[in-house]
């Protein structure tokens, strides 16, 4: 018995599973010129028979495709530019209320759709002007008819 126990540990082959990482569930949005129905449908006909994909939304005034599933990004985005041709890029904007700024310089855009502004609150080299830091903040504070304690000279 001893030594069938010891010639077989070396003749069994040993399983190693890869523990495969679940996907979570992620919206993506990106930025898809589309110019008339038939882009609408190409773009949906190339999402929708991707593998995760649970639902797509297309937004054709405002050059807008929302994707929700168990997708990663990256692979979304590479799908529609290689099955429709055309470019894509993240959504680039955010609504107006979460920009401390919105009509600064480098977060104000005439592109964007009504209500959006230059997402500049994620990337900081994109407008200085658009985030204000805490000594402007007092600074127009101080003239602010918000503020009961503001100045009454304006």
């Amino acid at each position: 018995m001893g030594l069938v126990d010891f010639v077989s540990e070396f003749c069994s082959v040993s399983h190693t599973h890869r523990l495969k990482r679940r996907k979570q569930l992620q919206t993506v949005e990106m930025k898809v010129r589309i110019d008339c129905e038939g882009c609408e449908r190409k773009v949906k006909k190339a999402l929708e028979g991707m593998k995760g994909v649970n639902t797509v939304e297309v937004v054709p005034k405002q050059n807008k495709v929302t994707v929700t599933g168990y997708v990663e990004p990256y692979k979304v985005m590479r799908r529609v530019a290689y099955k429709t041709g055309k470019k894509v890029e993240p959504w680039p904007y955010v609504p107006y209320d979460l920009v401390a700024h919105p009509y600064a310089p480098g977060a104000y855009d005439k592109k964007a759709p009504p209500g959006y502004v230059r997402n500049v609150v994620a990337d900081p080299n994109a407008a200085p002007l658009a985030r204000a830091s805490s000594l402007e903040q007092k600074y127009t504070s101080a003239f602010s008819d918000e503020n009961p304690n503001a100045c009454v000279v304006m």
